[in-house]
């Protein structure tokens, strides 16, 4: 009979083979390809309007992950997204994989496509620490972030550590993953210390979006994430958590709660926008008295 632990990790296994499987499945329309630092970039730019959207994929995730989000969003907004140096057509890049790097490359992209700050950044999994990390160097150019399951800047400390891993995650993860994801996981400590290292993202709406079903697995390795995962909406000021009925893939589970977060942090930053004109039109008013 299994042990509770191995039925966990049988769980995960089932888990992990589904999403590559939902990742195959998934399209997107209007996915192309331009030149920047002359490498090739796999990107879409859809939409219209402000602030900007921006998708940031998890290790080793396509765009396509996000193929039942981006079109909903699109009708009210611009949209961006891409795929990280290495994943899909985008061509690798000998530059390091930290997050201050993959933030750099990212920030470069927009200012190519035209499109400008603020942005409202959306990341998922390890691009949620990513988005973490640009909100915190770049608050500025940030008009509010949803964090999608992301992972947290420590999450390969204590009994998270690679070393503590099984054998046959280690396997699944050094047979899956590229050489470019690779090396990003292996700089996820650093990319989690500079994180830290820099003051956290105030006055702007911030929605965690964190997956609910992964919390009833017992072994130490997931009681040890899943505090994380509670865990980390306390590193933002103000921020709001959300459990969805889903495992750790939820924009391919449960994309509509995607959808519904990004909508909210929309609707906060025009209302935040409209309140700021209506202060400066009574300011003005006040004046010409």
């Amino acid at each position: 009979m299994l042990t509770t632990m191995r039925r966990a990790h049988c769980r995960l296994a089932a888990a992990f083979c589904l999403v590559l499987v939902l990742t195959g499945c998934a399209s997107i329309s209007g996915v192309t390809t331009s030149s920047l630092d002359g490498r090739n970039v796999e990107h879409i730019v859809a939409g219209h309007g402000t602030p900007a959207v921006v998708f940031e994929n998890g290790l080793g995730g396509r765009l396509q992950w996000w193929a039942e989000v981006l079109p909903a969003i699109a009708q009210e907004t611009t949209v961006f997204a891409y795929n990280r140096a290495g994943t899909g057509t985008s061509a690798e890049t000998s530059a390091p994989r930290d997050g201050d790097a993959i933030t750099e490359e990212l920030r470069r992209n927009l200012r190519d496509k035209g499109i400008a700050p603020p942005y409202v950044l959306v990341g998922h999994s390890l691009g949620g620490l990513y988005m973490q990390f640009y909100a915190r160097r770049y608050p500025e150019d940030v008009a509010g972030l949803v964090l999608v399951d992301s992972t947290h800047p420590e999450q390969l400390k204590g009994a998270g550590a690679k070393d503590n891993w099984p054998t046959w995650l280690k396997l699944m993860f050094d047979v899956s993953l590229s050489s470019a994801a690779s090396k990003e996981l292996a700089a996820l400590p650093a990319t989690g210390a500079a994180m830290l290292a820099l003051p956290p993202l105030t006055g702007k709406p911030v929605v965690v979006l964190s997956a609910q079903k992964p919390m009833s697995e017992t072994s130490e390795l997931a009681r040890d994430a899943n505090a994380k995962r509670s865990e980390i909406v306390h590193l933002h000021p103000g921020a709001k958590q959300v459990w969805v009925d889903s495992g750790h893939a939820i924009p391919l589970e449960q994309p509509e709660a995607v959808i519904f977060a990004i909508h909210e942090v929309l609707h906060s930053v025009q209302a935040a926008k409209s309140n700021s004109l209506s202060t400066v039109g009574n300011e003005i008013r006040q004046i010409q008295k």
